[in-house]
């Protein structure tokens, strides 16, 4: 499950390479699934991650979330990554932080849609705060 997958492009290089996987993609944008390429939009559905995903325990072997989380403020940020530990054997999330300040006013500068302005060392607490042990990695505007 790819969540906030956009045009799924990263999908569909999966699918290229391993074409009998079964993938799913959810983005809250009407815009960039209905531009995404023909052969990967019957896996792409459209969905708010601000809600409870519909999916059972447990029921992906891997959830990605790139460059999308830090988009949502905090309280739905929490209900976000407790549902990625609920659906997930194994995850992996990349969010935009900062390490100083010359990085966090880059980051407000660039990233116009985030809400979540964490430095790395709060998004570690945060992760261990709400129990997530999945993989983790940052971006930052330098």
């Amino acid at each position: 499950l790819d969540i906030g997958c956009g045009k799924a492009f990263l999908l569909y290089e999966i699918k290229k390479i391993l074409p009998n996987i079964d993938i799913i993609g959810i983005d809250i944008s009407y815009y960039g699934i209905q531009n995404s390429k023909k052969e990967i939009k019957k896996y792409i559905k459209q969905f708010n991650i601000i809600k409870k995903l519909p999916f059972k325990k447990k029921k992906f072997d891997l959830v990605i979330s790139i460059n999308t989380l830090h988009n949502l403020e905090i309280d739905k940020l929490t209900l976000a990554i407790r549902e990625i530990n609920r659906i997930s054997k194994k995850t992996y999330i990349c969010v935009e932080s900062y390490r100083n300040e010359t990085e966090l006013f880059n980051l407000q500068c660039w990233a116009l849609t985030c809400e979540t302005f964490f430095s790395n060392k709060e998004w570690v607490w945060f992760y261990k705060k709400l129990g997530y042990k999945g993989n983790y990695e940052f971006i930052y505007f330098t």
